[in-house]
């Protein structure tokens, strides 16, 4: 059946200007990610990916916190009866598990850009969705703890996979075998975050500023852009080089780069059209 953000149980959207504002919405449970997060979310970025009138995708939290990251009323959910087979249980986990990663390969899977808008702690479930996302800007307040180790567990959901490629090693190891939190600050200076403003207002303006500068790009430049650098993380530069050439060859000549082209030589600001739908 088809998907209607209205229904959603923890997260609301707004679309205003060409920017889709995503808010974890359980405050007084600090955005704990519950079942309906895990449901919700990657339907709701597969859906923005569809949409022609969305060029960029904010994600913040309501409340005092970004997010405490994994619902453990969900643990529940991993207990299988005495009487299962180990087998069965096992392979169901993977499948769960699989499923988990999914919810935030969502995110760099959307065809526009995702920007994190953090304020306070970002735990767990959370630092899984922000190396996710394409930009993230910190309010001072912030920090970033990769709590699985806290509950004896290895962290599973994309965390170990993405944040080699926006911390140092040996920062990422002491983050994920003490269980520690960064501090805005710190995550700054490894380039993990973008930016660190004084509080969650400036966080958020920060952030769709950003957004509305992206927006008023050609938006086919950008998701390519997009695909290109995901491409290049995961290869190497030959593949990448290989990749960026058919990439181009085969959507370079298009009305934005005219328009672009005589933007440039007039001054003046482009008016782009939206992506199909």
């Amino acid at each position: 059946m088809p998907f209607e953000p209205a229904e959603m149980e923890s997260l609301t959207l707004t679309v205003d200007r060409k920017i889709a504002h995503v808010e974890l919405n359980r405050p007084d449970k600090r955005n704990a990610m519950n079942r309906a997060f895990w449901d919700d979310l990657p339907r709701l970025m597969d859906a923005l990916s569809e949409r022609s009138d969305v060029r960029a995708v904010v994600i913040s939290g309501r409340g005092a916190m970004f997010t405490a990251g994994l619902d453990l009323t969900m643990a529940q959910e991993f207990v299988a009866p005495a009487d299962a087979d180990p087998g069965r249980v096992r392979e169901k986990l993977r499948r769960t598990i699989l499923a988990m990663q999914d919810t935030f390969t969502a995110i760099e899977r959307c065809r526009v850009p995702v920007i994190a808008a953090i304020h306070g702690g970002c735990l767990g479930g959370g630092v899984d969705l922000v190396t996710a996302c394409d930009l993230r800007f910190a309010a001072a307040d912030a920090y970033f703890t990769i709590q699985e180790i806290n509950i004896a567990m290895v962290a599973d959901v994309g965390t170990l996979q993405r944040a080699p490629h926006l911390l140092p090693h040996g920062v990422l190891r002491e983050l994920a075998y003490t269980g520690r939190p960064m501090t805005a600050d710190e995550a700054a200076g490894y380039g993990f975050v973008n930016a660190v403003l004084p509080d969650r207002e400036a966080t958020l303006d920060r952030a769709f500023e950003t957004a509305h500068t992206i927006a008023a790009k050609s938006p086919l430049a950008v998701t390519g852009t997009k695909q290109v650098i995901n491409h290049a993380r995961d290869h190497n530069v030959a593949d990448g080089l290989d990749y960026v050439a058919t990439w181009n060859a085969g959507l370079l000549m298009n009305g934005d780069l005219m328009k672009g082209m005589s933007a440039a030589l007039s001054k003046s600001p482009a008016a782009y059209d939206d992506l199909a739908d």
